[in-house]
């Protein structure tokens, strides 16, 4: 007997649905559930959508260990592999429900149920989003509920015939759930496409090619010999295309420069509201700063350089009046991500703190947090860089935690005394004999005094350093090396201005940062 194409329940005379049919009707009602949702989302709010609502707060709930396990093994395509586990559990649980609901709805119904309950709940607990969002994962729950009860029971009871479908043969019955079920799938994938188009009617990158950004301060040009691109180091200035990005966004904020307001509140003087035309009316300076992520492993690659237009940072609190008292600069992006500043940081003399509007010249790009971010140098990100940001509030730090602090990650981070080794490559095969190893070191609002490198255990070697930009940036080193042949080991450290030398000791990066000397294995070859 065909399991596929017989499935008759014993002493009814009754078949059931084939297993594909079964499943067919978990996947069909899940798939329309999340389409449904997340074209109301376009209309009310695409981080609405029951779909992106559920992963944002998946990446909050998730303990810091998951995160630093996620961005080590995937890197910046950590939120493509969370969507792409999300989508595959989904589709595997609604298949199961469909496969248990071959006697009864009442699995299937129960799982549409529950999902649609999931995203209400992610809905709510969006700081960004209210009750006027809710539209969305409750039309998901409605339909899911309405579309598996109807091709349940289309793959179970043929009504024209008022009698069970027989699945053993041809017929009118199983022609309508195929039908049926084809043009629900259809349906849910075209309303997934339209609520994509809609959700994205906010035409950033109009908004962004309209603006023209010219410094009145410009930074002054990258001298010659700062970086060893020859011998593989980075290039200085890291291309927009290049530039690390680690954030918390399963989707992008679309915000239109016209569109755009900052807030500036709390314990100070006078409240501001600042719109883009404000910023572009006052002083733009550009600053070439190095950003860090708090992520970075030793030797990782979240570390680059731009030059960053905008507005001094100090100047726009100093005219709203820093009360005494206020230690804290708390800011948030448009998904809702909060972040806290130490106000000495931005205030002291020669910070280069910025609200940037552009990078390397052209508008910030979207992903880089269009229209305007926060950057600060010699702090690590999580405390200092905001994207997409719309609200400032100057309070204590004894009256607030920011996302990462209420996750047990440092008030404040300081970058560390780093170096990276990046010629050789671990386990890379190079010529014995002479041969230059590379890399950078950093130590933003310190500056690098001197690297140092040595192989196997020998004596550290001095390294030579590319021309220095400014202290809020890396310094490229390279160092030329006698190898016989065999395997070795290299080790890089850096000390700073203040004479402050690179730790050996192993730190990961959360709370504040990585600690210790990169070491590779690599071999010479004779």
């Amino acid at each position: 007997m065909n399991a596929t194409a017989h499935h008759q329940e014993p002493g009814t005379g009754e078949s059931w649905p084939p297993l594909w049919a079964a499943a067919a009707t978990g996947l069909v009602a899940v798939a329309a559930a999340l389409a449904s949702g997340h074209l109301v989302a376009a209309l009310v709010d695409p981080f609405a959508s029951p779909f992106l609502a559920v992963g944002n707060t998946a990446i909050d709930l998730t303990p810091h260990p998951v995160k630093d396990f996620a961005i080590r093994t995937f890197g910046e395509d950590d939120k493509t592999a969370l969507l792409a586990g999300m989508a595959f559990v989904i589709t595997a649980t609604a298949a199961v429900a469909g496969l248990l609901s071959r006697r009864s709805p009442l699995p299937g119904t129960v799982l549409a149920a529950g999902l649609g309950a999931v995203g209400v709940a992610a809905v709510l607990a969006r700081p960004t989003l209210g009750v006027t969002a809710v539209p969305a994962p409750v039309t998901s729950l409605v339909v899911g509920v309405v579309v598996f009860r109807w091709l349940h029971r289309l793959s179970s009871v043929d009504s024209r015939r008022g009698r069970p479908v027989d699945w053993r043969v041809p017929g009118l019955g199983r022609r309508r759930f195929l039908i049926t079920s084809t043009a629900v799938a259809a349906a849910a994938g075209a309303g997934a496409v339209v609520g994509q188009l809609v959700g994205g009617r906010v035409d950033v990158e109009a908004s962004r090619r309209a603006i023209r950004l010219t410094p009145d301060v410009a930074a002054p040009p990258i001298p010659a010999g700062a970086d060893f691109t020859g011998d593989g180091t980075p290039p200085f200035i890291t291309p927009n295309a290049d530039f690390y990005r680690v954030d918390t966004a399963l989707s992008v904020p679309r915000l239109r420069a016209q569109d755009w307001r900052l807030r500036v509140h709390g314990m100070v003087d006078r409240e501001l509201v600042l719109t883009y035309d404000d910023l572009l009316s006052r002083p733009l300076v550009e600053r070439t700063i190095s950003l860090c992520c708090v992520s970075n492993e030793v030797g990782g690659p979240y570390i680059s350089t731009a030059d960053f237009i905008g507005v001094s940072l100090s100047d726009v609190l100093a005219e709203a009046g820093v009360r005494p008292g206020a230690d804290q600069l708390a800011t948030r992006s448009a998904d809702g991500w909060t972040c806290g500043t130490p106000v000495e940081d931005i205030m002291a003399p020669g910070s280069n703190a910025l609200l940037a509007l552009g990078m390397n010249g052209e508008p910030l790009p979207a992903e880089h947090g269009f229209p305007v971010r926060m950057v600060v140098p010699g702090l690590y990100g999580f405390v200092s860089a905001t994207k997409w940001l719309v609200d400032a509030e100057l309070t204590t730090f004894a009256d607030f935690d920011a996302y990462w602090v209420e996750r047990d990650w440092a008030q404040r981070a300081p970058i560390k005394t780093m170096s990276r080794v990046d010629r050789p490559k671990p386990f890379e095969q190079v010529p014995a004999g002479r041969f230059v190893a590379a890399g950078v070191a950093w130590a933003q609002h310190r500056g690098v005094d001197r690297v140092e490198v040595r192989v196997d255990g020998g004596p550290w070697q001095v390294a030579t350093l590319g021309t220095e930009v400014n202290a809020d940036t890396w310094r490229m080193w390279r160092v030329e090396l006698d190898l016989p042949a065999g395997s070795h080991t290299l080790e890089a450290r850096a000390t700073d201005r203040t004479g402050r030398a690179q730790t050996p000791d192993r730190a990961e990066p959360i709370p504040d940062g990585a600690s210790g000397w990169h070491t590779i294995v690599f071999t010479a070859r004779p």
